[in-house]
């Protein structure tokens, strides 16, 4: 890393560290798409619509403090580059304990986020019952979750890359297999799902402290430290991460009001539509990997003050994810119908995704530069811009839903989506210059030197 701390970095060291770092994401859909598989190979429908409920309702908590990540990664990343190694390890233990007071807070407060959830979806009876078996498993699983949250963002900040792929790749696939075995061999239905997940969040976060403690120099004694617990830091961390939850929470609306009005128009149109969404979602993890490098490299650029290095991961994330938005555009117009009907055998719905797929080809040229962008902020922990690109691409979405979806129905719809992804992009490259002032002292900003 020396190398790369002198702003020195390839093209090759720049795909090396991004390649692990999505393959690292994408395990997450993926494992998602097996939850579902095996389930909806049994014969009542309730077990698979109860692990959607209930998978709903933790992704929704999850999704919230996701910030714990993020923001870990890219404190992580500054304090690597200036070459602190005590910062390294307060940038760990101070989220490590706010994760650990929110997942002990879920668990307390188990039975009205429930209640509260089933209230809110309102599914018919059967799969209730199957959702909350599910989540009366999974939920004594959130401090680990959580935890597992800060793990990896404390590891990717510091560029652990492989030793984070493995963890990932690992606790996902014992995942899968125990999801076989205590759904076909114990019969457990959805409450086997839910079980499985939690035993490999607990093991991911078992093996990942086993990891930090022998081979990163965590100084674990500063958990008796009053600098782990000081004022000035433990607000700039929570002023980062408010920032980051107020854009997650503008995401998750923008979710909820996108399936909602797409459910009011019949149940084929909300088929055809969660299978778009979900190809949309895959696409966004395969950027989301340029962007994890992107900000790792940025965060170090910050900590060391090296505007070289800053300019030249600029330049990479913009050539390589242009490149990867080029690439997928192209898959998904010459074989887009091809892999929707991997997600489906239903004709009705078959024919209705492909109607409207037409959308979600452009969905890599719209969206690649926010979410490249956004490895940039993070990585130097300017989440502000992002809070108030997310409000400001909000609005825009409820707008267009306003008008267009009485005009062209789901048409409208999809084109209310694409164009929140356009402002987000937009938004976050309007407001970019601020980043190169704020670290760097400067007024101008010199994209590709």
């Amino acid at each position: 890393m020396s190398e790369i701390a002198s702003g020195k970095i390839s093209h090759k060291q720049y795909i090396m560290l991004a390649l692990p770092l999505t393959l690292a994401t994408i395990s997450t859909p993926l494992l998602g798409a097996v939850d579902t598989a095996v389930v909806g190979y049994l014969a009542d429908p309730s077990y698979l619509g109860g692990v959607a409920v209930g998978t709903l309702i933790f992704n929704t908590l999850y999704w919230l403090f996701g910030f714990l990540r993020v923001s870990t990664s890219g404190f992580t990343a500054q304090a690597a580059g200036a070459g602190n190694n005590r910062d390294i390890s307060l940038h760990f233990i101070r989220p490590a304990l706010l994760a650990g007071a929110i997942g002990f807070l879920f668990i307390l407060f188990q039975w009205p986020i429930r209640e509260g959830a089933m209230f809110f979806i309102q599914p018919p009876e059967s799969v209730a019952a199957q959702g909350i078996s599910y989540f009366d498993i999974r939920i004594w699983g959130a401090p680990f979750a959580l935890l597992n949250f800060v793990i990896l963002g404390w590891l990717i900040g510091q560029s652990k890359v492989k030793f984070t792929l493995g963890l990932q790749f690992g606790c996902n696939l014992l995942n899968m297999i125990l999801d076989v075995l205590f759904v076909y061999s114990f019969q457990m239905g959805a409450a086997g799902v839910g079980l499985a997940t939690l035993l490999s969040e607990v093991l991911a976060v078992v093996i990942g402290l086993l990891f930090i403690l022998k081979y990163t120099g965590l100084h674990i004694r500063l958990l008796k430290d009053v600098e782990a617990l000081s004022v000035k830091p433990m607000m700039k961390m929570l002023k980062v991460n408010k920032d980051l939850f107020i854009r997650t929470a503008c995401l998750l609306t923008v979710f909820a009001i996108f399936t909602s009005t797409g459910a009011s128009m019949g149940e084929n149109v909300l088929a055809a539509n969660a299978i778009l969404f979900q190809i949309h979602l895959i696409m966004a993890y395969f950027f989301d990997g340029l962007a994890n490098a992107s900000s790792i490299l940025s965060g170090k650029a910050v900590g060391a003050r090296d505007e070289q290095l800053f300019n030249k991961t600029l330049y990479m994330g913009c050539l390589w994810s242009t490149l990867l938005a080029v690439l997928l555009t192209i898959g998904m117009a010459v074989g887009g119908s091809s892999i929707i009907s991997l997600f489906t055998n239903i004709s009705e719905v078959q024919e209705i995704a492909v109607l409207y797929g037409g959308w979600i080809v452009w969905f890599p040229i719209a969206s690649f530069a926010s979410l490249q962008l956004y490895g940039f902020y993070i990585g130097t922990t300017q989440a502000a811009p992002v809070r108030n690109s997310l409000i400001i691409s909000l609005i825009v979405f409820l707008s267009c839903v306003w008008v267009t979806v009485p005009l062209w129905g789901n048409h409208g719809l999809w084109l209310s989506f694409l164009l929140f992804t356009v402002t987000r992009s937009m938004t976050l490259w309007v407001f970019f210059p601020q980043i190169r002032q704020r670290v760097f002292k400067k007024n101008h900003l010199r994209c590709f030197t």
